[in-house]
C-alpha cells in the first residue's frame, strides 16, 4: 500500500472511532455525530467541499429513498396491525405454538420463511410489530426463559432475515455474486439453503439464549405502546385475515422474483410484477389493504384510520434521520475510494481462493458498511480466478462472499441503526448482540463453504 492509501485508511479509522466515542462516551445524539463524522471524513480525506456535500446528499437521500420509505410505510402498516389487535393475535398464536421456551426457535423459523423474498429492511419493519408484541408478552410470562424478553424475540428474527438475505438466491447479494462468478443458480440456491439451517441454529436461538441474559434492550416506550396497544372499541380481524394481510406484500415480492426467473424480458406479467413487487410499492399496497382489513372492515371510519396513519410517523422520525446520516457516512467512505484501496491491498495476500474472497468481502464491509459494495467488489476481483481455475466451485465462492459481506456490522451500516433504534440499545449492547450475531453468520458461512469445498 502507498503512503496515501495508509493515510486514507488511518483517517477512516480515526473518524469511525471518534463517532463511536462521541455517542457511547459523551452521549452525543447519533444524528449530529454521524453528520459531523461524514463531513469531516470527506474534507479530511482531501475531497473538494462541493464533492463532500454531493456525496453527503447522495448517501443521505438514497438511504431515505429506500430504507426511509420502507420504514415509514412499515410504521403505518404496523400501527394499523397493532391497533386492530392483529399483532397481538399473531404473537399469541406463536406463543401457544410450543410455549414461551420455543419463542427464539419459532421466531427464527418464521423470519427465515417470510424473509425469502424480502429485503432485510423490509423484513425488519414487517416483523417488528410481532417482535414487540411477543417481547411484551414474554415480559409478563417468560415461561422460565432467562434474559431480556425483547432480545429473546428479536435477535432470532434479525438472524433469520440476515442469513437468507446473504446466502439464498434470488436475494440481490447472492444474485450479484452468481452473475459475476458464472455460478449455477440452482446449485447455489440448494447449497445456500443447506448452509442456512446450521447457521440459523447457532446464530439465532443458541446465541440468543446465551446473550439475552447478558445484554439490555429497551425499545422506545411510545413505539412499544403504539405497536402493542389494541383499541377495544372495535372488533378484531380474524387470524386468517391478519395472516393474509401480513403475507400480501411478501407474496407480491415473491411474485416479482418468480416472474424474473421464469418469464422472458419484456413479458407483460414480468413488467407488472417488477413494479408491484418492488418493496416500496408492495408495502404501499399493503398499507392500502390494511386500511381495509384492519380499519374499514372492522368498523373504523376514514377519520380514525387517517389519524392512525399520521400517528405512526412521529415515533420513527428520529430513526429515519439517524439511518439517513449513517447512509451518508457510508457513501462518503465509498466516494473517497477507501474500498478500492482495501481491494487492492487484499489481492497481495496469499490465501486459498475461497478464503481470499471471504476476506476481501469482510474488509470491504468493515470499511464501507455496505454489503452490496463488498459483494460486487469481491465478486469482480475473484471472477478471473474462477475462470482460470476449473477446480474451484463458483457457487461456494459466491456463498463465501455473501457471508463475508455481513461481518461485524457497525456504525457505517444503515441496518445497524435500524436495529439499534427499534430495539432501544446503546452502542456496547449493539456490538455484543447485533454485531457479534452478524459475525457468527459470516464466520460459519466461511467454515461451511471451506468444508463443502472438500467434499463436492
Amino acid at each position: 500500500m502507498s503512503q496515501n492509501d495508509l493515510v486514507l485508511l488511518a483517517i477512516a479509522v480515526t473518524v469511525i472511532l471518534a463517532v463511536v466515542v462521541a455517542i457511547a462516551r459523551f452521549r452525543l445524539h447519533p444524528f449530529p455525530a454521524l453528520v459531523i463524522g461524514a463531513l469531516v471524513l470527506g474534507l479530511w480525506a482531501g475531497a473538494p467541499a462541493a464533492q463532500v456535500l454531493s456525496s453527503f446528499g447522495k448517501g443521505f437521500g438514497d438511504t431515505l429513498a429506500n430504507v426511509g420509505m420502507l420504514l415509514a410505510l412499515g410504521a403505518m402498516f404496523g400501527e394499523l396491525l397493532a391497533s386492530s389487535g392483529g399483532a397481538e393475535r399473531v404473537s399469541s398464536s406463536l406463543l401457544r405454538f410450543g410455549g414461551p421456551r420455543m419463542v427464539p426457535w419459532t421466531m427464527c423459523a418464521v423470519a427465515m420463511i417470510l424473509g425469502l423474498p424480502l429485503f432485510f429492511e423490509a423484513g425488519v419493519v414487517l416483523m417488528m410489530p410481532i417482535v414487540l408484541n411477543v417481547g411484551a408478552q414474554l415480559s409478563k410470562n417468560s415461561g422460565g426463559l432467562k434474559g431480556n424478553p425483547y432480545l429473546l424475540a428479536g435477535l432470532p428474527v434479525f438472524a433469520g432475515l440476515s442469513i437468507v438475505h446473504a446466502l439464498v438466491p434470488p436475494h440481490p447479494g447472492p444474485m450479484v455474486a452468481i452473475s459475476a462468478l458464472n455460478a449455477d443458480l440452482g446449485r447455489t440456491l440448494l447449497l445456500g439453503l443447506l448452509m442456512s439451517v446450521p447457521i440459523a441454529i447457532v446464530a439465532g436461538p443458541l446465541y440468543t439464549f446465551w446473550i439475552a441474559p447478558r445484554a439490555v434492550a429497551a425499545p422506545p416506550v411510545d413505539l412499544v405502546g403504539r405497536l402493542t396497544h389494541k383499541d377495544d372499541q372495535y372488533r378484531s380481524p380474524s387470524l386468517a385475515v391478519t395472516i393474509f394481510t401480513i403475507l400480501f406484500p411478501i407474496l407480491l415480492m415473491l411474485g416479482h422474483t418468480v416472474a424474473d426467473l421464469l418469464l422472458p424480458l419484456g413479458h407483460p406479467v414480468r413488467l407488472l410484477f417488477a413494479f408491484i413487487g418492488h418493496p416500496i410499492v408492495a408495502l404501499l399496497l399493503a398499507v392500502l389493504l390494511s386500511m381495509c382489513t384492519f380499519g374499514f372492515f372492522i368498523g373504523k371510519d376514514t377519520r380514525v384510520v387517517g389519524k392512525l396513519l399520521g400517528d405512526a410517523l412521529p415515533p420513527i422520525s428520529a430513526i429515519m434521520l439517524i439511518i439517513g446520516a449513517g447512509g451518508a457516512l457510508k457513501q462518503m467512505l465509498i466516494d473517497v475510494k477507501l474500498g478500492a484501496v482495501i481491494a487492492h491491498a487484499s489481492q497481495m495476500v496469499s490465501l486459498s481462493p475461497i478464503l481470499l474472497a471471504w476476506f476481501i468481502a469482510v474488509i470491504l464491509r468493515l470499511a464501507t458498511g455496505s454489503a452490496t459494495v463488498a459483494i460486487v467488489t469481491a465478486s469482480g476481483l475473484m471472477a478471473a480466478t474462477v475462470t482460470s481455475n476449473p477446480a474451484l466451485n463458483p457457487s461456494l465462492m459466491a456463498l463465501a462472499i455473501g457471508s463475508g459481506s455481513l461481518f461485524f456490522s457497525h456504525i457505517n451500516d444503515a441496518g445497524f441503526w435500524l436495529v439499534k433504534e427499534y430495539m432501544g440499545m446503546n452502542l456496547p449492547n449493539m456490538f455484543k448482540t447485533w454485531s457479534v450475531l452478524e459475525t457468527i453468520i459470516a464466520v460459519m458461512g466461511l467454515i461451511l463453504s471451506l468444508g463443502l469445498s472438500l467434499v463436492i
